[in-house]
């Protein structure tokens, strides 16, 4: 049973015939099928390029200082495998998280919930409101808060609509406005520079998939480093690496401090959203301690309603898209 959110929301709560229509330009047209979502942020597109510069250092260093000039084959061959593969699903990952809408919705129409004045509970149409799931499918559009859009609603008298001051939308539920995507976000988790974009419902299966596959190939590189030093000591450098003694030395360092930097930081967000995910909580709705307004359930749904149903290797995979409409209680037909 969800309770009406208390009055502490920033969103502004109006009625239909208050709404400044001159405020609100309609939304745009939707794209066609597929097409690709993108931030235009410099400083999120510049940390995007310099988390794939970072990836391909660690492959350059791996391969061509440590692996290929190694007299062991059978653990160059194994140590490359394995490290190659795990960069590539994180890159993957990188780019299924950068590229994915993180609000888009499903086919069953959750857009946002009526609250009648008065009323402990959120009020229940007899119906469908028309045009309400074409409106609000796909990711929150911006400006479709006009006097015009909400008159179609053929909202009863008394009840309300939230808001957002800033996109000029009707705001879904547990939906926060970013203000470098300028929209809001459903169950905005915060906004990565990493990845040039917000973590929200649609794409957090790849932003957890990118932080766990970064620290696997960081724990990979550190361990591969270290016994690289182990066999240099024991050997002579100039025939443990085809670069000069000095450069591998430098090579070998920036490598380790980069795994060692990236193992601390990307287990840290892992564990942070598995707990996130675990509790059904976002970061902001932790950070602002908002009131608890949706249904509990427990650990395992939460972790299939992000990852998908059920549980297979598609859950490792940024390639599977998740079905996370037949586990998503939190949504509401209005």
């Amino acid at each position: 049973m969800m309770l009406i959110p208390t009055h502490h929301f920033r969103d502004i709560e109006r009625k239909p015939e208050y709404l400044q229509p001159e405020k609100c330009v309609p939304p745009p047209h939707p794209g066609p099928v597929g097409t690709m979502w993108f931030i235009r942020d410099g400083c999120g597109i510049a940390c995007a390029i310099v988390t794939w510069f970072l990836v391909l250092y660690a492959e350059f260093v791996v391969l061509f200082v440590m692996l290929i000039p190694s007299r062991d084959y059978v653990y160059s061959v194994i140590n490359g495998i394995v490290f190659n593969l795990l960069a590539f699903l994180a890159l993957a990952s990188h780019c299924r998280a950068m590229l994915t809408d993180p609000v888009s919705m499903n086919a069953h129409g959750m857009a946002f919930t009526l609250f009648g004045r008065g009323s402990p509970f959120p009020e229940k149409l007899d119906k469908p409101v028309s045009g309400l799931s074409k409106c609000l499918l796909g990711a929150v559009p911006k400006g479709n808060a006009t006097k015009e859009f909400i008159e179609s609603l053929q909202l009863k008298p008394g009840q309300v609509v939230y808001k957002c001051p800033k996109c000029c939308s009707i705001k879904p539920d547990r939906a926060h406005h970013c203000s470098v995507c300028k929209r809001c976000i459903r169950k905005m988790d915060h906004h990565c520079p990493w990845v040039n974009n917000c973590v929200g419902e649609n794409n957090q299966k790849y932003f957890v998939l990118f932080t766990m596959y970064i620290a696997l190939i960081s724990l990979h590189a550190l361990i591969m480093v270290g016994f690289h030093f182990l066999h240099c000591f024991e050997e002579d450098w100039t025939r443990c690496s085809s670069f000069s003694p000095p450069t591998t030395v430098v090579l070998l360092i920036l490598l380790c401090f980069e795994g060692l930097l990236f193992l601390i930081f990307t287990s840290v967000m892992f564990g942070t959203q598995v707990h996130s995910i675990c509790t059904d909580e976002t970061g902001i709705e932790q950070l602002k301690k908002e009131e608890r307004r949706w249904a509990k359930k427990t650990k395992w749904m939460n972790m299939k309603a992000v990852f998908g149903h059920p549980f297979s290797l598609g859950w490792a995979s940024p390639f599977a898209t998740p079905d996370q409409g037949k586990a998503d209680p939190y949504q509401y037909v209005v």
